[in-house]
């Protein structure tokens, strides 16, 4: 049986961008206990609870959206300097934008 050919070692390694938690562990684990009791809520107060959770999840989408676009501030920073930017400097900013888009598909 014939194997396909494997990509280049570091091709197959997921980026830095692409390995980092979309929020700090802390704020995740927050935002996790807070739908817990929510949850937990449900029983006793199940209007209250779809509301919260609704609530819950406009504030991690906002949260999120502001970590994308401070993100994306940064990488543009680091590439928008005129003519100043090498190839290189530009081939580093594609992976990364690349690395960045893979992530937003995969939420």
């Amino acid at each position: 049986m014939r194997s396909e050919p494997r990509p280049a070692t570091s091709e197959m390694q997921p980026a830095p961008e692409e390995r980092a938690e979309l929020l700090a562990s802390n704020e995740a684990q927050e935002l996790r206990s807070r739908w817990n009791k929510i949850q937990t809520g449900f029983v006793d107060e199940p209007r209250r609870s779809v509301k919260d959770a609704d609530a819950l999840v406009a504030e991690t989408i906002d949260r999120l959206s502001e970590t994308f676009t401070q993100t994306r501030a940064k990488m543009e920073r680091e590439w928008d300097r005129g003519d100043s930017v090498s190839t290189e400097d530009l081939r580093m900013a594609l992976r990364r934008y690349r690395s960045f888009f893979t992530r937003l598909l995969a939420m």
